[in-house]
């Protein structure tokens, strides 16, 4: 089908500690598990209601899975970005089951960390997938695609009292 768009953006909680594991070649695939919650105000009884949704989300990009693997643990509060996936799988019982996933493959995905350091978080953000030799997965430098603006908006470390240019 011509024009259609797959895509997911999730901004939640991790409900366990990311885990790992590799393929038949080696490479390293990581999954958790990722809560979205609404609230709002029941207008019956005036109360405050929840509603949580559970997100399966399976990273095989190779430097999103190293990121998530070292910095992330349950309860790191991050944004992910990539494709819905359904696999079919035949349980033990021998019965046909779905599940369908959050993907972040290779060249298409995106994960940032949004807990700052003081919440245990690690502090960085990782930028959208990329091969290329200016590509550093394990780079803290606070600064860079994918990274928050400095407060301010002026760049992190800069001299506040530069004159505006408008």
């Amino acid at each position: 089908m011509a024009g259609s768009v797959n895509k997911v953006i999730l901004v939640g909680n991790l409900g366990r500690d990311p885990e790992a594991r590799f393929t038949q070649d080696g490479t390293k695939i990581v999954n958790f598990s990722m809560a979205t919650s609404e609230s709002w105000k029941d207008r019956q009884s005036g109360e405050r209601r929840e509603k949580t949704e559970w997100h399966r989300v399976v990273i095989f990009n190779e430097h999103l899975a190293e990121i998530a693997e070292k910095y992330l643990h349950k309860g790191s509060k991050v944004y992910v970005e990539g494709q819905l996936q359904t696999r079919k799988w035949q349980g033990n019982d021998g019965v046909e089951k779905y599940t369908t996933e959050v993907i972040l493959n290779r060249f298409r995905g995106e994960l940032t960390m949004l807990d700052s350091r003081g919440e245990g978080g690690g502090g960085y953000q990782a930028a959208p997938a990329a091969d290329g030799p200016d590509y550093d997965a394990g780079a803290d430098t606070g600064a860079g695609a994918g990274a928050a603006p400095a407060p301010g908006g002026g760049p992190q470390g800069g001299d506040l009292d530069d004159e505006i240019p408008f």
